[in-house]
């Protein structure tokens, strides 16, 4: 785990892009309704039907969001990495968690009380529009999820997730590498794919050529001729 003891609450806010903007002694005032929160890999930061009585903004790591059924098979719903914040929405409609999240690896969370936050939409109506902002992109990233498990195949699916782990400079590129972020199966679970399915089409990807697998690290020898592979 990263060397935190030095490190401050308002420091942490300061980085985050939804306080960007604040004042400091705005973001002191936020920062007195905020605690850290160290999570080993694998600890459960919260359950389902937990109370939400405010969210967590990731400062770093990596922790899934995921459904669980009773007889233990896991759906991830998303990947939350730096940066990132997640339950605003639950938050604001003060319900409870829909879903469980789980350290991916050692990771640094904010937790930012619903009070603290209520408080400063009341005196900031700009900062309202940023967290609606970043709810709307939540929410039309869903939609694409929803758009690409009922429409798409399992290889267009793995193609465009590939893609969008590249940065915009890449999207033309030739002969660039991409680190999977995450294990095999938390990516395949997020596609809505079984393990095996997902290894499958990878394996099919590389016999044409299109990439080579290394562990986690995938090469890509032409990004515009995977592009072309997904239509």
């Amino acid at each position: 785990m990263r060397d935190h003891q030095t490190i401050s609450v308002e420091t942490h806010l300061s980085h985050v892009p939804l306080f960007e903007g604040l004042h400091a002694d705005e973001i002191a005032l936020i920062a007195k309704g905020t605690r850290e929160i160290h999570a080993k890999k694998g600890e459960v930061l919260f359950h389902r039907g937990d109370a939400c009585t405010g969210f967590h903004v990731m400062v770093y790591g990596q922790v899934k969001l995921v459904f669980s059924s009773s007889q233990g098979t896991e759906k991830v719903v998303e990947v939350i990495r730096e940066g990132q914040s997640f339950g605003e929405a639950l938050m604001f409609l003060e319900k409870p968690y829909i879903v469980s999240a789980h350290a991916l690896n050692d990771s640094l969370l904010l937790y930012v009380s619903k009070s603290v936050i209520f408080d400063e939409i009341a005196r900031d109506h700009s900062f309202a529009r940023k967290m609606l902002g970043g709810m709307a992109m939540r929410l039309h990233q869903l939609i694409t999820d929803v758009e690409a498990y009922s429409l798409q195949s399992g290889t267009q699916r793995i193609i465009g997730y590939l893609l969008r782990e590249l940065p915009e400079w890449q999207l033309n590129a030739s002969d660039v590498v991409i680190e999977l972020p995450v294990n095999k199966g938390v990516i395949a679970s997020r596609l809505n794919l079984t393990q095996e399915h997902f290894s499958r089409i990878l394996h099919e990807l590389s016999s044409l050529g299109l990439i080579l697998v290394e562990g986690r690290r995938i090469h890509i020898p032409s990004v515009s001729k995977l592009s072309k592979y997904q239509i």
